[in-house]
């Protein structure tokens, strides 16, 4: 230590010029606003009157509000946006009549069904959206969901679902949704659905009025990602069965990816040769083409529409050749014109619907808000989270009267929409009257398609999320957290089921922002140059470490989750445990007291190091440990609050320090950390007529400039006692030899 001392002149030279007039720095204080005690009953009171302010003006507000087209309406531009509108709404139209009767299969419905949904969203949700290229309808995530429930409820009811619903049984199950004797399978599958769809609907208006949409935060992108790839692979195993024309049992729940793979492989001796030849030439056109389409898709103004090509062609092939009775191919069957009845959901279906709804209601306007917001920032225009969520609950509820399945904005069609020049929501008034036309004419010609078709079609509009493995090496590289999320919700989506998988993803997604803040990065901090700039010293070269003082950063916020961590890291980090330095010291006293009949601490008061001891030669096993700092700053830069574990373990480490001689500084704390601090009796309790404005500074710098000065004014106060020990020694000797000399 005394080395140490003789050190400082010599430091004291590479310090900048500011440094060396730091004893006269005073730091800066500010002085925060009075804010006024409001009472929580006037609290909710003033918040009453801003969620609904009573003057003349409100009604109309609100309607313009809840009724976004009666804004957007009026001012419609029609030769800038008609033409527009109306090719991509014929266009979208066109496509999604093979889309529709694909994922009405894949929601275990009968094609009538989905032709239903589809048709009403797009009426819908034009009123209460303020997304101008979101469409509406249904997706393919959402089918899949909507079918592994359908299918556990047909199980428990006791239908048989080894072949799935059996085609042309419309007809019967049509008479029977408006009878009360009769249901058969396909009846109670959209008895299933509808009620699914009013729990879905009253769940998002439900999430809307009390703006619950934060909790759409846990889904990550990573995660959606991941989950839409897992089920994208449920979905291509639960088609592959239609491609090769087998008739196998519907697979749910824990490992049905597995169990239809070994079904698929265990009766593929039972293939239709006439599906599975079907299957390939299918695959053979819509692949190539819809490659070109994307490759091409800025110079082509309107991608081809291969899938709807492809259907006319498959209906007049298998027509004209007979192919249900040459080779006993499955077709779609009868579809009937026209609609149904409106008809309320079965109310005794609902409580063991409850649970299964909700995942499909977060799906759903996680998907609906999230296209809305992407293609609202591309084009320009505001969107409203909150109207979105209430505009596909209010579609879901409406449509569950109307014998539809649940639906929210579809990825693909949406991306179509928007490529093919949507203006406005207009153009799904005109793909609604392209699915009036299929539903009052053109449904029976779908008799002969065959069922391989869709299943090709389905299978042709899941290459987007499947390309996402080629993603990995990428997004491993940029975050090796988020890949890991990715591969978790993928595997949980399709190894388990679809709704737990999802619940799966998002509790492990929340464990690892947990894990995170628990355990953060924890570094030593040096100047850069002569400035106030401090970084890490691990990852940044030639950094000037500031002599004898540490300061430690650590990049989370302090509370009971990580503050053994926190200790844990900072004594690493720093080379001191103040516990273990205090129980040397009071060893070395204990020895060092017999030899120099001194019961003095051997430390400044503050800012110090130890004294140095004369050891004796019976006591020379113990000697005073030695500390290379005399000051500790502890960056809260990255502190967005402390709780009271953390505050009280604060007032732990800051008196621990300063028992050894080591002052504690916090730097760059956050307004909320501070307020902690004050309220939590932090400056209060670290020690007697303390400075509060001492103890925490604004920056990093203020606090080296405070500590370095300090530490010089306490070593010219130690120089100076020293002189004036000389000096009294001096004198005392002085008068003894005089009383010698009396003598």
């Amino acid at each position: 230590m005394e080395s140490m001392d003789q050190d400082v002149p010599q430091q004291d030279t590479d310090l900048s010029s500011v440094l060396r007039t730091s004893c006269l720095f005073k730091p800066s204080h500010l002085e925060e606003h009075e804010h006024s005690q409001t009472r929580t009953k006037d609290l909710i009171l003033q918040k009453s009157k801003e969620v609904c302010p009573c003057n003349p003006k409100t009604i109309p507000r609100s309607l313009f509000k809840l009724f976004p087209i009666l804004e957007w309406g009026p001012q419609y531009k029609v030769k800038e946006k008609l033409l527009g509108d109306i090719v991509s709404g014929l266009i979208v139209g066109i496509i999604t009549i093979p889309q529709t009767i694909s994922y009405s299969l894949l929601a275990n419905q009968d094609p009538i069904y989905g032709l239903y949904t589809n048709f009403f969203c797009f009426l819908i949700y034009i009123v209460f959206a303020t997304s101008r290229h979101n469409c509406a309808g249904a997706d393919g995530v959402l089918c899949l969901m909507i079918g592994e429930t359908v299918l556990q409820h047909l199980k428990a009811a006791g239908y048989n679902t080894d072949v799935g619903i059996p085609a042309g049984s419309f007809i019967n199950s049509s008479l029977a949704a408006n009878s009360t004797d009769v249901c058969n399978k396909s009846c109670y599958a959209i008895k299933v659905a509808t009620s699914l769809t009013f729990l879905v609907g009253v769940y998002q208006i439900i999430f809307s009025i009390f703006r619950l949409g934060f909790i759409t935060v846990y889904l990550s992108e990573p995660l959606l990602s991941g989950f839409v790839t897992g089920s994208s692979l449920m979905i291509l195993t639960s088609q592959v069965k239609y491609l090769f024309g087998l008739s196998l049992p519907s697979r749910s729940g824990t490992g049905a990816l597995i169990l239809t793979w070994i079904d698929i492989f265990t009766n593929i001796q039972k293939t239709n040769l006439c599906d599975l030849f079907t299957s390939i030439a299918t695959l053979a056109i819509i692949i190539p083409v819809k490659e070109m389409n994307d490759r091409f898709k800025n110079k082509m103004k309107v991608p081809f529409p291969v899938e709807f090509f492809v259907l006319i062609i498959a209906i007049v092939v298998s027509h004209y050749f007979n192919f249900k009775e040459k080779y006993k191919s499955s077709i779609c069957g009868n579809i009937p014109t026209g609609f149904l009845t409106p008809k309320l959901p079965d109310v005794s279906l609902i409580p063991s619907l409850a649970a299964e709804a909700f995942p499909i209601a977060v799906i759903s306007f996680a998907l609906t808000v999230s296209l809305a917001e992407i293609f609202g920032t591309k084009h320009g225009y505001p969107v409203r989270a909150n109207q979105e969520m209430l505009a596909i609950g209010i579609c879901n509820f409406i449509t569950s009267f109307l014998h539809s399945f649940p639906s929210c904005a579809a990825v693909a069609k949406t991306i179509l929409r928007d490529s093919t020049g949507a203006k406005s929501q207009l153009t799904g008034i005109v793909s609604a009257l392209v699915l009036l036309l299929v539903l009052l004419v053109i449904a029976p010609l779908f008799f002969s398609l065959q069922i391989c078709i869709l299943g090709v079609i389905i299978i042709t509009n899941l290459r987007g999320a499947l390309r996402k493995f080629l993603d990995m090496p990428n997004m491993w590289r940029l975050s090796k957290m988020d890949t890991i999320i990715w591969w978790v919700s993928m595997l949980a989506s399709f190894l388990i089921t679809v709704q737990i998988g999802l619940l799966v993803a998002v509790c492990f997604s929340i464990l690892c922002v947990v894990f995170r803040t628990q355990r953060p990065r924890a570094v030593l901090l040096a100047r850069v140059g002569d400035t106030a700039i401090y970084e890490d010293q691990l990852i940044y070269k030639e950094l000037n470490n500031i002599p004898n003082i540490k300061i430690f950063r650590f990049d989370a916020s302090l509370y009971y989750a990580n503050k053994s961590y926190f200790k844990q890291m900072l004594y690493k980090k720093t080379n001191v445990n103040p516990i273990v330095v205090l129980a040397l010291q009071r060893k070395a006293r204990k020895a060092q007291q017999p030899a120099t009949g001194s019961t003095d601490r051997g430390f400044f008061k503050r800012f110090n190091f130890p004294k140095p001891f004369t050891i004796s030669e019976t006591s020379t096993q113990f000697s005073m440990p030695e500390i290379d700092m005399h000051s500790l700053i502890i960056d809260c830069g990255a502190m967005q609050f402390i709780d009271t574990v953390g505050l009280t373990m604060l007032k732990e480490i800051h008196h621990d320090y300063e028992e050894i001689g080591v002052y504690v500084f916090l730097a760059s704390c956050t307004p909320s950390v501070r307020s902690s601090l004050r309220e939590g009796g932090y400056f209060s309790e670290c020690g007697p007529g303390i400075d509060p404005k001492q103890l925490a500074f604004h920056s990093i710098h203020d606090a080296v400039q405070f500590a370095e000065g300090k530490y010089r004014e306490q070593q010219k106060k130690s120089e100076q006692r020293k002189v004036a020990d000389i000096l009294n020694h001096s004198q005392v000797i002085a008068d003894d030899s005089g009383i010698l000399t009396k003598l």
